[in-house]
């Protein structure tokens, strides 16, 4: 075999190592990212059953159920729709009805099963999608007409 050929076979196999290794690294990826969806993207079904998913909205009012062992029901309200959400676990301090709220878990069976639940403590750290919901409802209770007065962007 000539030079030539070793260095072009060098090439081609160090090609198809490197694109394997690209392939790896963006399916590790896939996995792990966790998309922010609303109740109505869920409602939509947007959403695939089993999918690790954010889950942002407001508390509705009236709709938190403790029950035993740490295990509470309620329901999270982009004033549009509403989904079901049930977690098991400690609720932080500022959680409450009509508050902002991210839960992350999965969808189950027409379920958002949380295993992580954070409040806000207003509206204006909601994602943009949630805060024009609440607005167009006229349920909007933050400071001013724009909800994100930094450059447009919401920081979760």
């Amino acid at each position: 075999m000539k030079r030539k050929h070793k260095r072009l076979t060098f090439v081609a196999i160090a090609g198809v190592l490197i694109a394997i290794a690209a392939a790896l690294v963006l399916t590790a990826f896939d996995e792990n990212i966790v998309f922010f969806r609303t109740p109505t993207d869920i409602v939509q079904n947007k959403v695939k059953e089993d999918q690790r998913i954010r889950l942002g909205g407001l508390v509705e009012e009236e709709s938190v159920e403790q029950g035993t062992d740490g295990v509470v029901n309620f329901r999270v309200t982009d004033t549009a729709n509403t989904v079901p959400v049930y977690f098991q676990g400690i609720l932080p301090d500022l959680f409450r009805e009509g508050q902002g709220v991210v839960a992350e878990g999965k969808l189950m069976n027409g379920v958002f099963v949380a295993d992580e639940v954070l409040a806000k403590h207003d509206e204006n750290y909601m994602p943009p999608e949630v805060a024009d919901a609440i607005k167009d409802a006229g349920q909007w209770k933050g400071e001013g007409q724009d909800m994100n007065q930094d450059n447009g962007e919401s920081s979760l």
